[in-house]
C-alpha cells in the first residue's frame, strides 16, 4: 500500500523558512508526480508545487512561486518543498500527494487528479 508522510512543519514568524519532507513508500518516484496542496479552515484545497519525477518537471502556484521550491532526492521516492519568506497566507495544512499521471511537459495540478494523500503538516507563520 502506498504512504505518503510528511514532516518539517512548524510555526515560524513572516519572513521565515521551513522545509518539508515527504517519504513516499510502496510506490515508485520514477515516471510519477509529487506534488504539495494545502488547505486552510475554510478554504479550497490548493496546488502549491508538483514534480514530474521522470524528467523533474515541476509546477509552481503563482502565489508562490519565488519563495517555495519543489525537489525530489536521488531515489525520486522523497520530494521536498523548501518555502522562504513564509507569509500568514502560507498558514495551512500541507499535503504531500502522488499521481499516476503527468510527463515532461505538463504536471498534475488539481487535486483530483491526485490518488494517494499524507496525513498533512501543519505550517503556522505569524506576523
Amino acid at each position: 500500500q502506498v504512504q505518503l508522510v510528511e514532516s518539517g512543519g512548524g510555526s515560524v514568524q513572516a519572513g521565515g523558512s521551513l522545509r518539508l519532507s515527504c517519504a513516499a513508500s510502496g510506490y515508485s518516484g520514477s515516471r510519477k508526480t509529487l506534488g504539495w496542496f494545502r488547505q486552510a479552515p475554510g478554504k479550497e484545497r490548493e496546488g502549491v508545487a508538483s514534480i514530474y519525477t521522470g524528467s523533474g518537471t515541476t509546477y509552481h502556484a503563482d502565489s508562490v512561486k519565488g519563495r517555495f521550491t519543489i525537489s525530489q532526492d536521488n531515489a525520486r521516492s522523497t520530494v521536498y518543498l523548501e518555502m522562504n519568506s513564509l507569509k500568514p497566507e502560507d498558514t495551512a495544512m500541507y499535503y504531500c500527494a502522488a499521481a499516476a499521471s503527468g510527463n515532461r511537459w505538463w504536471v498534475p495540478r488539481q487535486a483530483s487528479e491526485y490518488a494517494y494523500w499524507g496525513q498533512g503538516t501543519q505550517v503556522t507563520v505569524s506576523s
